[in-house]
C-alpha cells in the first residue's frame, strides 16, 4: 500500500507540503489544477509547477485527482468529441511527470452533496452531514448557496463556474436515464482509453456519493452490481475504479470489504473513510475507527492487505477537530490521525502474515 495525502495547491490549501511530510508513511500527493474549468488542456508548463513544488518535498504525483469530465460529454451532446480530444491532451501532458493513476467521476452535475459542513458532533469536532429529508425537499440552489458560502477554499466540484449554469444543466438531464448515463460514459471510455494504455496510465472512476439518485438526477456507480456492469464495459488494463468506501459504504446495503476482495484486481486507488448512518438515512463523517461509523474499516484494511495491495491509498474525508480552520473535510490533523490508523491495521495484518496466522 502506497500512502498519499490529497493537497489542493500553494494558496489554495490550508495544509502545507512541510506539515504533510511529517506524517509517516506519505510519500505521494494526490492533486489537481483546480483553477481549471472541466473541459480545457492541462497545460505543461502548470503541471511541471506542482511537480518543482513536489520535488522539493520528495513526493510523487502519480495519482491525480480529478481531471473533470466536461458536462457536455456525460450529456452525449455533439460538443463532446472536443473535450474529449482536450481530456486525451491532458492525459498525455500527464505523462510527462509520470502520473499513474487519474481518479474522475462521471455524476451529472453535482460530485459530492452534503447539507451541512460543520456538523457538531458529541465530542465538540465537527464533520460533513448528509441530511435525508433535506435533500429531499430543498431546491438545488439552496443546497448551493449552503455548500458555498461558508469556505473561504474552493470546494472540489462546486466551483463557481461549473455552478453558474446549472438551471440549464436540469433542463438539459430531463428525461436522461442511467442506461443514457451508461452509453455516454461507454463513449468516453472507448475514446480515451486507448491513449491510457499508451502512456500506461490507469483511469479510475469515483463512485456516486452519495450512492443514489439526488435532485432526481441518474447516477450509476452506486453498487457491487454496477460496479460489476462497469468493468464490464472494457477489459482494457487501464479501466479502472477507485474504491471509496465512505461513497459505497453510505448505503448499508453496499458491503464493502466484500466489493474489494470482489475486485481488488480492478482497484488501483482506495480512499478509505468511515460513516455512520441513521435509520432514516442521514449519514455523517467519523473518525476511520471502526466502532465510530457503519463502515468496517479494519476488515476494509484486511480486505486489501490479504490481496497484497500495492497501489495507492489516502485517508479521505476527515473530522475538523482542534479547532482547525480548513476546507470542509481537508484538514491535516483528523486526516494524519486516519493516516496512522491505517498504518496501524496495516502493519498488525503484515505482523500475522508473518508469523504464519491468520
Amino acid at each position: 500500500m502506497k500512502m498519499t495525502f490529497r493537497w489542493y495547491g500553494e494558496n489554495n490549501d490550508s495544509v502545507t507540503l512541510e506539515q504533510i511530510k511529517q506524517i509517516p508513511g506519505v510519500e505521494g500527493l494526490v492533486w489537481a489544477l483546480h483553477d481549471l474549468p472541466a473541459g480545457e488542456v492541462w497545460p505543461v508548463e502548470k503541471i511541471m509547477e506542482v511537480k518543482r513544488q513536489a520535488d522539493e518535498y520528495g513526493f510523487h504525483l502519480d495519482v491525480v485527482e480529478s481531471v473533470n469530465v466536461h458536462e457536455d460529454i456525460k450529456l452525449g451532446l455533439p460538443s463532446r468529441d472536443q473535450y474529449i480530444e482536450n481530456y486525451k491532451q491532458t492525459i498525455a501532458n500527464l505523462a510527462e511527470v509520470n502520473v499513474k493513476v487519474i481518479c474522475y467521476n462521471f455524476m451529472p452535475v453535482f460530485d459530492w452533496t452534503r447539507t451541512d459542513m460543520y456538523k457538531e458532533m458529541g465530542d465538540g469536532s465537527t464533520a460533513l452531514f448528509y441530511e435525508k429529508s433535506k435533500v429531499d425537499s430543498m431546491d438545488p440552489q439552496e443546497l448551493i448557496r449552503q455548500t458555498t458560502s461558508n469556505s473561504a477554499f474552493t470546494m472540489p466540484g462546486w466551483e463557481p463556474e461549473r455552478l453558474a449554469g446549472i438551471e440549464k444543466s436540469f433542463e438539459l438531464y430531463k428525461g436522461m436515464t442511467e442506461d443514457n448515463l451508461w452509453d455516454n460514459l461507454q463513449y468516453f471510455l472507448e475514446q480515451i482509453l486507448p491513449v491510457c494504455e499508451q502512456h500506461d496510465i490507469k483511469m479510475a472512476i469515483h463512485p456516486d456519493d452519495p450512492p443514489w439518485s439526488v435532485f432526481g438526477l441518474p447516477r450509476i456507480i452506486t453498487s457491487e452490481k454496477n460496479v460489476e456492469r462497469l468493468l464490464s464495459l472494457s477489459d482494457s488494463p487501464a479501466h479502472n475504479i477507485t474504491l471509496c468506501s465512505g461513497s459505497l459504504g453510505a448505503n448499508p446495503a453496499n458491503d464493502v470489504p466484500k466489493i474489494i476482495r470482489r475486485f481488488h484486481d480492478r482497484i488501483p486507488f482506495a480512499h478509505i473513510r468511515n460513516v455512520k448512518i441513521y435509520e432514516n438515512g442521514d449519514f455523517i463523517e467519523t473518525s476511520h475507527r471502526s466502532q465510530d461509523g457503519s463502515v468496517d474499516i479494519a476488515d476494509v484494511v484486511k480486505a486489501y492487505n490479504e490481496n497484497d495491495f500495492t497501489g495507492y491509498a489516502r485517508p479521505d474525508h476527515g473530522r475538523h477537530i482542534w479547532n482547525e480552520e480548513c476546507r470542509p473535510g481537508y484538514g491535516l490533523y483528523d486526516r494524519a490521525l486516519g493516516i496512522m490508523h491505517l498504518w496501524g491495521l496495516w502493519d498488525a495484518y503484515e505482523k500475522v502474515k508473518s508469523e504464519g496466522r491468520k
